[in-house]
């Protein structure tokens, strides 16, 4: 008789946990976790590619402060100019007054950067703002200076009119994210895919 109350107490435990692992099983559960980067030593397949990417982290590091003047620079003039109320001449003027102080404290720097460096400057000014030199040129100054720009660059191997574009830069891509420069949100790009889209 004892035997029974168990029994069923035992066949009424089973069923309660049948029910409940039908119940867990349906239901997913997910734990966002913080992101980690995950770093090694990178494995070099010659001396002179460990060279040419160290040699650009140089340069890149040399230029960090011109790049971040520049970038903040484009932020300011493009909020100015998003007024409405602002007058062409006031523009004019806003633009210069704005130029002539980079140039009283960047000019002798800059100046003394190699070519390389001034290509690395222009494409990272292009990534950190998401629009190329020559498009800032245009709209800033006058098409004869974006012009006359454009000249000088193509004589020295590059394109101020071209989108910068980290599926083709994944050394200076690699650079950046170590020195802190994430790409900007408005691209969207996976670098395992290797695809790109603005």
């Amino acid at each position: 008789m004892k035997r029974k109350p168990l029994l069923f107490f035992a066949i009424l435990m089973l069923n309660f946990a049948h029910t409940n692992a039908q119940t867990i099983a349906d239901t997913a559960y997910t734990i966002k976790l913080k992101e980690v980067d995950i770093t090694a030593d990178r494995k070099w397949t010659d001396d002179n590619t460990r060279y040419r990417y160290n040699q650009m982290r140089f340069y890149v590091t040399t230029i960090l402060p011109y790049l971040d003047a520049a970038t903040k620079m484009f932020t300011e003039i493009n909020t100015k100019l998003a007024d409405p109320n602002l007058s062409r001449k006031e523009r004019k003027q806003y633009i210069d007054s704005r130029e002539e102080e980079m140039r009283t404290k960047f000019e002798d720097k800059v100046a003394a950067l190699n070519i390389t460096q001034g290509i690395l400057l222009t494409k990272l000014i292009s990534r950190q703002t998401g629009v190329n030199v020559y498009q800032m040129a245009l709209e800033m100054k006058n098409p004869f200076k974006a012009i006359k720009w454009q000249t000088w660059a193509r004589l020295n191997g590059l394109n101020l009119n071209q989108k910068y574009n980290p599926a083709d830069e994944p050394d200076l891509e690699h650079i950046m994210e170590g020195l802190g420069y994430p790409l900007p949100s408005f691209y969207n790009y996976d670098p395992h895919n290797s695809t790109v889209s603005r």
